[in-house]
C-alpha cells in the first residue's frame, strides 16, 4: 500500500449499532474511510457498482441475503472484490463456506481494534486474514487428523516434527510456530520481544520461501509437513 493512501470500506451489517461502532473505531485511523453502508446482502452489488470500495466488511448473518450468499454473488460478478466476513461463529463449517464463497478474511466480532485494522490492511494488499481463534480451530482439526492417523497405523511413537531449517531461518521457524498457534503480529512481537515491523518482515520472508500467498496457507502447509507442533 502506498504511504498515506486511504483504504475505502463498505460496511454491510444489519445491526446499526454495530456498524456505528466499527465506523467510530476506523475513524481514529486516517488511512481508513467508510464510504458506504447497507443492512442486507442484497444491497452489496449496488454498493460495489456505485462506490467501488477497496474492502467490504460483510456480516455473515443477515435477514434477506446472508453474507455467504452475498459474497458468492459478488465474486461471480466482480472477482477482484476483497471481502472480509464478520461473524460470531468460530465453527469450521462457517469458515470453510466463507472462504469457498470467495472471502479473503474471516473475523469474529470480538476482534480487537488493532487486529481489525491489520486484517483490513492485509486483505487490501491481496492477502488473507483469519481471526486467531479460527486459525487455532483449524490447527486443532489437523491435530485430530494426525492423532487419528497415528492410531490407525498403530504407531506408538511420538510424531516427529521436522523443522524446515533447510528452508527457513531459526527465527522464521519460531514465527511460523507462533502463526500456527493463532497469534497476531502484535502477539508474536511481544512473545519474541521484537517489533511488529520485524514480525511483518519475517512473515513476508516465510511466505516467499514457502511459495504461498498468505499466512493461512503457510500454517496449513506447515502442519501438513510436520514443521510445527500442534497442541
Amino acid at each position: 500500500m502506498v504511504e498515506n493512501e486511504v483504504i475505502t470500506i463498505a460496511l454491510i451489517d444489519d445491526h446499526k449499532l454495530f456498524r456505528e461502532g466499527v465506523k467510530r473505531i476506523l475513524s481514529y485511523e486516517p488511512s481508513f474511510e467508510v464510504i458506504a453502508e447497507a443492512d442486507d446482502g442484497r444491497e452489496a452489488k449496488t454498493i460495489i457498482e456505485q462506490y467501488n470500495p477497496d474492502v467490504v466488511l460483510m456480516d455473515i448473518n443477515m435477514p434477506e441475503m446472508n453474507g455467504i450468499e452475498a459474497t458468492k454473488e459478488l465474486i461471480e460478478t466482480y472477482p477482484n472484490t476483497k471481502i472480509i466476513i464478520l461473524s460470531i461463529h468460530e465453527d469450521e463449517t462457517y469458515v470453510t463456506h466463507a472462504l469457498q464463497s470467495g472471502a479473503q478474511g474471516y473475523l469474529l466480532k470480538e476482534i480487537d481494534t488493532d487486529s481489525l485494522m491489520e486484517a483490513i490492511k492485509v486483505v487490501n494488499e491481496g492477502g488473507s486474514y483469519l481471526h486467531p481463534k479460527v486459525t487455532h480451530n483449524l490447527v486443532e482439526d489437523y491435530r485430530k487428523l494426525i492423532e487419528d492417523k497415528e492410531l490407525n497405523s498403530n504407531n506408538v511413537h511420538a510424531i516427529e516434527y521436522k523443522k524446515p531449517l533447510h528452508l527457513l531461518t531459526r527465527r522464521e521457524c519460531q514465527v511460523l510456530q507462533l502463526l500456527s498457534d493463532g497469534q497476531s503480529n502484535r502477539k508474536i512481537a511481544e512473545s519474541l520481544v521484537i517489533s511488529e515491523k520485524t514480525v511483518k518482515n519475517h512473515v513476508s520472508n516465510i511466505l516467499q520461501k514457502m511459495d504461498v500467498n498468505d499466512r493461512t496457507q503457510a500454517v496449513v502447509t506447515a502442519i501438513k509437513n510436520g514443521w510445527v507442533e500442534v497442541f
